[in-house]
């Protein structure tokens, strides 16, 4: 698996990705090695091979990109991948909670089991987890912190959120 970082607001990405495409993003160095270990990969940084990610990582970050055009290698249970698909369904700059998303793939008592899969979509910003908030409106667990929530959620416009 190659692998690059990239520098954005406060914070730095790793971006890894398969011969298939896009498989990680995350801003937590040891969370990166886990994950590499968990898939028996061997990490190669490499940023010309991962130009592409780059480019496209930059322009969201800099204003200039809403919608990423990346091949994605995500596996996940079948309710994994119902749920990060619909994640993808969230426009630039909205929000939805839980409990549309869950209402969304049919499951509208599977609440729980549809934040938990949220919380393992190993390619952050791309698959726009940060879009979904709590029913009260406050912003609940991220992966990479709600600091980088609060940037992804403020670079899109949103910003009327309960802290």
């Amino acid at each position: 698996m190659n692998y690059t970082t990239l520098a954005v607001p406060n914070d730095v990405l790793y971006i890894v990705a398969t011969n298939k495409g896009l498989c990680y993003v995350g801003n937590e160095e040891q969370e990166l090695f886990d994950y590499a270990a968990k898939r028996k990969e061997v990490l190669v940084q490499d940023n010309e091979a991962m130009s592409v990610y780059r480019t496209q990582f930059a322009r969201y970050f800099s204003g200039n990109l809403e919608t990423f055009h990346l091949t994605l290698d995500v596996t996940g249970t079948a309710l994994q991948q119902q749920v990060w698909q619909t994640l993808m369904t969230i426009p630039f700059g909205d929000v939805w909670t839980y409990s549309d998303v869950a209402e969304k793939i049919g499951k509208p008592t599977a609440v729980r089991a549809v934040a938990n899969a949220i919380g393992r979509n190993p390619v952050l910003v791309v698959i726009p987890c940060h879009r979904v908030i709590g029913k009260n409106r406050k912003l609940t667990g991220f992966r990479s912190g709600l600091a980088m929530k609060k940037t992804l959620l403020h670079l899109e416009g949103f910003t009327t959120y309960k802290e």
